[in-house]
């Protein structure tokens, strides 16, 4: 039993590698490569690829290939792209704009269905094992944000300058600011590929045979019939505007700094180590997913949505009010720190109200409609909006550095986060009835 558990910690932990080793801190290496009007695309993408992926792929591993096989055949072909934009970039200081984001997008169109079926994977090889799924899978999942953020810390400090060493200083060869960060991703899923086929197997289950409107989940979309289920659908998606925002943004925020005049700021430890700060929102994450379970008990699916709201507007505005000095850089890791509630108690609790409220019947259907107007809708047009927004009050210099009036774009963003705020607490309407002992 240890074996299978420990086996399936591995597997989270390369899963969210691979992904750690590049998200937060790709904004870096576009604007040093011409590409930094794209940022907002290549956030947006994600969401777009997986609005139908995740599903096609669904399809794929409920009926011909065994989902472990599969998640290893995406990797490989998620792997072997990355590897292909890290050799784009290696022979040119700009890539091909549009070679670069065409090799990307095939890239994250082969990921993004991973993380559905690393989960697939783990609870059938959990179940398979006799063992529970609710009790022994979140110890295992937390290794996955372990891994995520082992990648973010070795490309923050991993460099290739006349060999390779780790430094905490400054060097423009880190990582974090080259195309290295594609190939530690391409090789840790090519390392993940290699390591599925020694996963225990996966014995496809038939199932009843199914309508392309219900294989695609579209039969959820009746939810929309119920007021209260249709007003929580629309908030997801307005609330999920603000999820990839920090993602696409904050490293080349806080590495701004190293263009500022005042010499505190240009060489503080968080303008120099963008990335490695920017971990401790991850760090939180893990920790706030304890929270959860207490607070959906003790006052509803209403108010643990407040919650996550009113984080989002203190995790922008922490932002716009800080620097990597001190004392202001206590705002920064003040925000990183909300960032675990302003994220786990939106995508969590959300799903854990979509099990209850729904139907047996289209319970899987609501979760992937849940996904879709956050992770796919709202954050793909969250990012191109905020793109916009950042693209008006700043601009790349010829240091690389995206300078500009930042304080006026995170106040716009809190300023968004609060409305929907707002609106959320008057419209939704949700009366909790507490647990009783």
């Amino acid at each position: 039993m240890k074996n299978i558990k420990l086996r399936l910690i591995v597997m989270n932990f390369l899963e969210f590698a691979v992904w750690g080793a590049y998200l937060t801190c790709m904004g870096n290496y576009l604007g040093k490569a011409g590409m930094g009007g794209e940022i907002s695309w290549f956030y947006a993408i994600q969401g777009i690829v997986s609005i139908f992926m995740p599903t096609i792929m669904g399809i794929v591993a409920d009926k011909w290939i065994q989902p472990q096989r599969l998640l290893g055949i995406c990797h490989l072909l998620a792997g072997a792209a990355m590897i292909g934009l890290f050799m784009m970039g290696s022979n040119a200081a700009e890539p091909n704009k549009a070679a670069f984001i065409t090799l990307y997008t095939l890239s994250v169109a082969f990921y993004m269905p991973t993380l559905a079926l690393s989960n697939t994977t783990a609870f059938t090889i959990l179940k398979d094992a006799g063992m529970d799924t609710v009790k022994d899978f979140p110890p295992i999942r937390v290794f996955g944000t372990v891994g995520f953020i082992a990648t973010m810390w070795f490309v923050n400090c991993a460099t290739l300058d006349n060999g390779f060493f780790f430094t905490l200083a400054e060097n423009a060869n880190k990582f974090q600011y080259t195309q290295h960060q594609f190939l530690v991703s391409g090789v840790l899923s090519v390392v993940l590929f290699c390591y599925c086929f020694t996963l225990p197997q996966c014995k496809i289950q038939p199932k009843p045979a199914q309508s392309l409107a219900e294989s695609f989940g579209l039969d959820a979309f009746k939810l929309f019939k119920t007021k209260k289920m249709a007003l929580f659908f629309i908030f997801s998606a307005l609330l999920g505007m603000s999820l990839q925002v920090t993602n696409g943004y904050a490293t080349p925020f806080l590495t701004s700094f190293k263009g500022s005049a005042d010499a505190a700021m240009a060489n503080s430890f968080g303008a120099n180590n963008a990335t490695m700060l920017i971990s401790l929102s991850q760090i939180a994450e893990a920790l706030c997913i304890l929270l959860i379970p207490y607070f959906l008990r003790k006052y509803g699916i209403k108010v643990v949505m407040l919650i996550a709201m009113f984080a989002w507007v203190l995790r922008f505005g922490f932002f716009g009010l800080g620097n990597p000095a001190m004392p202001g850089v206590l705002l920064f890791i003040g925000s990183c720190i909300v960032y675990g509630v302003a994220f786990d108690f939106f995508n969590v609790s959300g799903g854990l109200f979509v099990d209850k409220e729904c139907a047996p019947n289209v319970k899987a259907s609501a979760q992937g409609l849940f996904m879709l107007m956050t992770n796919g809708l709202g954050a793909t047009i969250g990012t191109l909006a905020a793109g916009k927004v950042i693209d008006h009050y700043c601009q790349w210099n010829d240091a690389g550095y995206l300078m500009g009036d930042w304080q006026s774009a995170w106040f716009i963003f809190a300023g968004f986060a609060l409305v929907v705020a707002v609106a959320f607490m008057f419209l939704f309407q949700y009366k909790h009835e507490p647990e009783q002992k």
